[in-house]
Order: structure tokens, then C-alpha cells, then sequence
């Protein structure tokens, strides 16, 4: 029988693409990895990054025995995809910032993209705001203590609106953006709270049910879901493991990356 689908992340982000996975395929059995040893992803150098997401990828892919890789992290699709498909033998579905599908919807043809340092900066990013917003003012905002605050969210806590309220400040200086991009899956988990931090509405536009589409495209065989689902981290943590136990995951196993 086929194995589950193993979603991938350095934290608790990747959740909200397991929430949209769960959504449109109720049936199929999820694992989860996060690398939370080494978390936040967005601010380490990128060659070892991408050593560091293949090890951890590559252990997980063994211990789970999944039929799929979903890289539910924006700053490892950008940087690793590419070895990670050269080295797996299974379909490896990876996240990007939904700037296509922003800028469809924008009306003002002013989007915002909220994400982390990697990810605004980075060549990927840039080239699919120009193949795809290039008739748009796309405002771009690292924002990686939102990381820590939906980690805060998930183990339990609430997250800061202070904290929420800076993270967005940039984004507000032109009346006319009308569409922000949540361009790290860690965003998602905090909708509601980013929706009451803004001093006006929004639209807010996230890649989970792009992933989900997708994944459904390549992997038509996944394995049942029975009871709880396997998860792994890299490094102990109980407030994890409780927040991991919400999401319908059984307790983590230790993963030692080579």
C-alpha cells in the first residue's frame, strides 16, 4: 500500500497547508517533519540551508515510508526543490508565494507580499513577480517575527498584536494595496489575528489550497488515514508536541539528519 504524505517544514507552518490538504483529501494519511532545531529558516545562509533540508528530508522520506514530499516552506522550495527532486525517488510538490493569483485578484494592481527575509529577497521571488505582477507596485515586507509568533499560536499562547501590528506597519502607506500576500506558510495560522490588526480590509491570499490542488494531481494512490498521524522534529520540544497532538498528529520520533 502506498505511504502517507509527508509534509515538510522548519516549524509549525507547514499546518496550514496540512489543514488544506485535510480539506480536499479527508481520507489520505498526512505525516509531518519540522526541522525545529534549526528554526527560523529565513535568516541562515543558503548553501547550508540546502545541505541541511536534503538531510532532514531524506531521513524523514526513510522513517515515514510516504508516497510524497509537500515542502510546505516557501524559503526551502526556493532554494532546495531542485535537489530534492534529483535525489528522491517520490513526487516533491513545493511552495511559492501566491503572487500569480494576487495579482488576478488585485484591483488597484498594488499587492503586498508578506513573507520572510529569504523569501522577499531571494532571485525566485523576484522572478515571479516579474513573470507574473509585472504590471503591478508589489511592496515587499520581511516580516520573520510572525514566525515566531505563530509558534507562539500553536504551542499554545496568543499570539502579540503589538508585534502584529509592526510586522504590517510597511504595508500601509499607500491607501491603494488592496491584496497582501502571506508568502510563508507560517502567515496563514495567523489569519484572523492579521486581519484584526489591519487598520483597513484587505484581501489576503495564501498558497495552501494551490499545494492541495496540486498534490492531488500527483498522488492519487496516498494511504488511508488511520487514527493518529506520524510526525517527526529534530530537536525535543513538549509545547511542539502539543501543538503537533491538535493537528490529529501522534507524538513526534526524534530524527537525527546525517
Amino acid at each position: 500500500m502506498a505511504g502517507p504524505i509527508l509534509v515538510f517544514d522548519s516549524g509549525v507552518g507547514g499546518l496550514s497547508v496540512v489543514q488544506a490538504l485535510r480539506r480536499r483529501q479527508p481520507e489520505a494519511a498526512l505525516a509531518y517533519v519540522c526541522d525545529n532545531a534549526m528554526l527560523p529558516y529565513g535568516q541562515r545562509e543558503d548553501a547550508w540551508l540546502v545541505q541541511r533540508i536534503r538531510a532532514v528530508c531524506e531521513a524523514a522520506v526513510a522513517a515515514s515510508g510516504c508516497s510524497a514530499l509537500v515542502v510546505a516552506c516557501n524559503t526551502a522550495s526556493t532554494l532546495a526543490l531542485d535537489v530534492l527532486r534529483e535525489c528522491l525517488a517520490i513526487p516533491v510538490v513545493g511552495t511559492v508565494p501566491a503572487i500569480k493569483p494576487a495579482a488576478r485578484v488585485s484591483r488597484t494592481r498594488h499587492i503586498g507580499l508578506l513573507a520572510t527575509s529569504a523569501t522577499v529577497s531571494g532571485s525566485y521571488t523576484l522572478q515571479l513577480i516579474q513573470d507574473f505582477a509585472a504590471d503591478c507596485r508589489v511592496t515587499r515586507v520581511a516580516a520573520d517575527a510572525l514566525v515566531i509568533e505563530a509558534e507562539r499560536l500553536v504551542a499554545g499562547g496568543m499570539p502579540d498584536q503589538a508585534t502584529l501590528r509592526q510586522a504590517l506597519a510597511l504595508l500601509w502607506d499607500d491607501p491603494q494595496l488592496d491584496t497582501v500576500v502571506l508568502g510563508c506558510t507560517h502567515f496563514p495560522l495567523l489569519a484572523p489575528w492579521l486581519a484584526e490588526a489591519a487598520p483597513r480590509q484587505v484581501t489576503w491570499i495564501d498558497s495552501g489550497e494551490a499545494i492541495a490542488r496540486r498534490v492531488a494531481q500527483v498522488v492519487t494512490a496516498a494511504a488511508p488515514r488511520r487514527g493518529n498521524a506520524p510526525s517527526f522534529v529534530t530537536a525535543p520540544d513538549e509545547c511542539l508536541y502539543k501543538g503537533l497532538a491538535t493537528f490529529g498528529f501522534a507524538p513526534p520520533r526524534l530524527l537525527y539528519p546525517a
